[in-house]
């Protein structure tokens, strides 16, 4: 069967996964908010967004460019935060919710099952 016909006078449902991740909550949370607003909207039945666990990725260096002196140490970190949305809805809708404006710095993947 293709994918996209009709089955019964009615369009095929596809269980939709949008997975977000970002350096910034807050632009992270904004443009979750406005996903599953535009996807209430429309009707859909919408799970999420699920707050999976934060990466933090930490690199310790020693100040001293030579080696000698004191023994300091500078430590950096990056938090990496991630969110998933789960939606059961045509083809066609996902392309219509996801045409939102995206914060700058927050990465979408999409993924569709059947």
């Amino acid at each position: 069967m293709d994918k996209g016909k009709t089955l019964g006078g009615e369009q095929q449902k596809y269980r939709i996964r949008i997975t977000l991740t970002s350096r910034n909550v807050a632009n992270l949370e904004k443009v979750c908010t406005e996903l599953k607003r535009s996807a209430q909207s429309r009707n859909l039945k919408v799970s999420g967004p699920v707050r999976l666990p934060t990466k933090v990725l930490r690199l310790t260096t020693r100040k001293s460019p030579c080696g000698e002196g004191t023994n300091t140490w500078d430590r950096f970190e990056m938090r990496i935060h991630k969110r998933v949305i789960d939606l059961h809805s045509p083809q066609e809708d996902v392309k219509q919710i996801t045409s939102i404006s995206i914060e700058p710095g927050v990465d979408v993947e999409v993924f569709f099952k059947e």
